[in-house]
């Protein structure tokens, strides 16, 4: 992957960015704040921007995008549910994952770098399947745990946006790039957030 900054290009982008596409950007990001906070309407306010980008892949034809982005849709609407689901079935409250939620997890981001591999190089010219498939299953893995609640969801959506940044970057997408650089700092203090919120809730339980 090449690094070649073209401030130009960057400012042609800028320009052209339709109100769509920076309704789809601003909600992305709003989502991303909400979820830091622990706020459920992160989900309603995802999925306004999930459409939203959505309309934009299917106008330009970027249909295995747009499959990834229902994927999204689908975890979104399964995680505002299960967030307002108060049995034990549900997620109202941070935990930690265990044994079962690992094993999910890694099977997910494992058999979803493989099929996403396979169909990028199947059906696309993809010059980048490894990574590209890589982004999107540890993404994939990431929105699993948020939907769970579960704190190491901020580790997996950081790996996805940690080789996200450079493979953006490389493509001279340099608005995603920097919006994806946000989402990575975002994360970061989402992570700590969660893992404070975490302490708070089991020293009030053995308090009760």
């Amino acid at each position: 992957m090449e690094f070649n900054f073209d401030a130009g290009l960057l400012l042609e982008q800028i320009q052209n960015t339709s109100l769509l596409e920076w309704t789809a950007v601003a909600f992305g990001a709003t989502e991303v704040l909400l979820a830091k906070k622990n706020n459920i309407w992160l989900y309603p306010t995802g999925i306004i921007g999930i459409l939203c980008g959505s309309i934009l892949l299917l106008n330009s034809k970027l249909y295995a995008e747009t499959l990834l982005h229902a994927y999204y849709l689908v975890m979104s609407i399964y995680g505002w549910a299960n967030w307002k689901n108060r049995s034990q079935s549900g997620a109202s409250r941070i935990t930690k994952s265990d044994s079962k939620d690992q094993a999910i997890t890694f099977g997910i981001a494992i058999l979803g770098w493989g099929f996403l591999y396979f169909m990028l190089t199947r059906f696309t010219d993809s010059d980048v399947p490894v990574i590209d498939a890589f982004v999107s299953s540890t993404a994939w893995a990431g929105m699993w745990l948020l939907a769970k609640r579960k704190v190491e969801n901020w580790i997996w959506l950081n790996i996805s946006n940690m080789v996200a940044i450079p493979l953006l970057y490389s493509k001279q997408l340099y608005m995603f790039s920097f919006l994806t650089l946000f989402l990575f700092v975002v994360a970061i203090f989402g992570y700590l957030d969660w893992k404070k919120e975490l302490k708070n809730q089991d020293e009030a339980l053995q308090t009760v």
